[in-house]
């Protein structure tokens, strides 16, 4: 038994099998954010009047070098899939693939240039 539409069939019409993995990999960095977010604001809201180098020392910390990453990656990660799902719904034609492009190359670029700025308060001690 077969539910697709036969002019479906014929154009070879049907699911990108990518959703599932959208969904999880969305649902997954929502959970991480969930626990990265009240760390950041607790250490943002900790370093408030501090300067420079204390706010350098405390970055560059192991932990909160790795907690700052992760929360980066996961971040832009989130943003870039919330995002591509805000184009798919709502542009259509060339200018969904072209913003489609522009939201993948934004958010990793961010995160590349986040990761080095980490990277660079963490070694530079």
């Amino acid at each position: 038994m077969n539910l697709r539409d036969p002019l479906a069939r014929a154009r070879g019409l049907g699911s990108a099998k990518d959703g599932v993995r959208h969904w999880w990999v969305q649902r997954l960095t929502a959970v991480a954010l969930m626990g990265l977010v009240p760390w950041f604001v607790w250490l943002a809201l900790g370093l408030i009047g501090a300067d420079q180098f204390t706010v350098r020392a405390t970055i560059g910390q192991p932990l909160n070098a790795t907690l700052m990453l992760a929360f980066v990656f996961a971040l832009f990660w989130h943003a870039q899939l919330g995002l591509q799902v805000v184009v798919e719904d709502y542009v259509h034609g060339w200018l969904e693939i072209a913003l489609q492009i522009v939201i993948k190359f934004a958010c990793a670029l961010a995160a590349l240039a986040s990761a080095i700025a980490i990277g660079r308060l963490a070694f530079s001690l």
